[in-house]
């Protein structure tokens, strides 16, 4: 019997989980939206029904991998800051044990999605790469020599909070920036963009889902913008090219190999994305960054945190 473990998945929106062998296959793929309004309550016992659930179909799992969209103190497991759930100063892998009664590993999100991209996906055999992960914010993660980035209290790589425009709009959740990329590259903002399209055209596709529906969201826009509205498409013009303002940061900073893009949204946006970003990031990095580094999906779409979580569950955190 192949060894299995939970590998969990959070995010600002919604939780992810499954059960992955050593092989690093996925045997069953779940997903919750959290409730609203979030409470820390609500948040660990999804968690823990979560846990339940993939046990049930998998009772010999061996430990847990964990990812939360946090800042993480790899020494005490403590989530420190976290913007999109409430989670902050929060002592959970000790909890998470407690109630599971099985070994728990955890990092950020965005940390455990590159390490299963490095380990068999986008990045294997880079040893410089770059992740984003988008959806409800910005995620980000850096492997670098081959080893992964952390920092010194594991508060490292937040590209979602680089500042793009030193005036501009207040940052979402608990951050107290303005005008990080955040605030422009996401599904929020998005659907903002979108909602502002609607209002001006309200007979094609986006106008037809607002009046309908009472609200857009990021596959609303994705699906009109398939199908060829052009306040969808111009929407995400608009919203690549402040991604790739982002990413030419990155490469001036990081040198990579390879920029990976995943998340809810960029996975499910593709290229209406990513062409406007890789324009945009090779005309204004610096060579020979701007020319060498591959800009690419996620390999393992929205599967990657799961995978880089039961790595870190199987190889006992020593990754």
């Amino acid at each position: 019997m192949k060894r299995r473990v939970i590998a969990l998945d959070a995010g600002g929106t919604k939780l992810l989980w499954g059960v992955v062998d050593e092989d690093l296959e996925v045997h069953h793929r779940v997903m919750a939206h959290w409730r609203e309004p979030r409470t820390r309550d609500d948040v660990l016992k999804l968690m823990l029904d979560a846990i339940e659930d993939a046990r049930s179909v998998a009772p010999d799992v061996e430990a847990i991998g964990a990812g939360i969209p946090s800042t993480v103190d790899q020494k005490t497991g403590v989530s420190v800051g976290c913007v999109h759930l409430p989670l902050a100063d929060f002592p959970f892998r000790d909890w998470l044990e407690e109630e599971s009664q099985l070994p728990v590993y955890m990092d950020n999100d965005v940390n455990l999605a590159i390490l299963g991209e490095h380990c068999a996906g986008a990045a294997k055999g880079s040893d410089d790469a770059v992740m984003l992960t988008i959806g409800t914010g910005i995620g980000g993660g850096v492997i670098s020599g081959g080893r992964l980035i952390r920092g010194s209290s594991g508060a490292a790589i937040e590209p979602g909070h680089m500042t793009i425009e030193a005036d501009g709009l207040p940052c979402p959740g608990n951050c107290p920036g303005r005008g990080c990329l955040e605030a422009y590259v996401s599904g929020p903002a998005l659907a903002r963009m979108a909602r502002e399209y609607a209002a001006l055209a309200p007979d094609y596709q986006l106008g037809r889902i607002l009046a309908e529906k009472g609200e857009l969201t990021g596959p609303d826009v994705v699906q009109a913008a398939r199908a060829g509205d052009p306040g969808a498409r111009e929407a995400f013009q608009r919203m690549g090219a402040r991604l790739g303002a982002g990413i030419a940061n990155l490469l001036n900073v990081f040198d990579p190999d390879v920029v990976i893009v995943g998340g809810g949204l960029g996975a499910n946006a593709g290229e209406l994305l990513l062409e406007p970003a890789r324009r945009v990031a090779r005309s204004r990095a610096l060579q020979p960054a701007a020319a060498r580094a591959k800009i690419v999906p996620a390999h393992f779409k929205e599967d990657a945190g799961k995978i880089g979580g039961a790595l870190l569950a199987l190889k006992r955190g020593q990754v």
